[in-house]
């Protein structure tokens, strides 16, 4: 593996969103979309995925509840909603998912038997019959 696919395992489509600055934490370290995803538990690239497949309202909703999660960035706190706004638009472009062709309806295929063996297995059915009915009353 190479270092540019540790560094961007899904490409760097999502660098731009990943790697914007929210603004500093109380000790004055730089927090970053990256890293403030990182803080509330959630794997980062996957999260972006996620946004990506969104509509830009609903990825803003759901990247402000994310947002609103993290306490200790004193300037994210003031100006979470218009922050998410412009965080969004950093996401590439949507594409929608990849749904799986809707499938057919089920057929049921029955082994091809020739209309000689149909007859053959009824008639040997019949005689059968015939026979313990005979041993029978005998």
């Amino acid at each position: 593996m190479s270092a540019s696919d540790v560094l961007h395992p899904d490409g760097p489509d999502y660098d731009a969103f990943l790697h914007a600055e929210l603004g500093e934490d109380r000790t004055g370290v730089a927090v970053t979309v990256l890293s403030a995803l990182a803080r509330i538990g959630l794997e980062p690239w996957t999260e972006a995925k996620e946004l990506a497949l969104l509509s830009n309202e609903e990825a803003e909703v759901r990247l402000n509840a994310h947002l609103a999660a993290i306490t200790d960035v004193p300037a994210l706190a003031m100006a979470s909603r218009s922050k998410a706004a412009k965080l969004v638009s950093l996401l590439p472009k949507r594409k929608s998912p990849v749904f799986a062709k809707t499938p057919r309806k089920a057929t049921i295929r029955f082994p091809q038997v020739s209309v000689f063996w149909i007859a053959v297995a009824i008639i040997a059915v019949a005689v059968t019959a015939r026979i313990l009915f005979l041993a029978q009353t005998g």
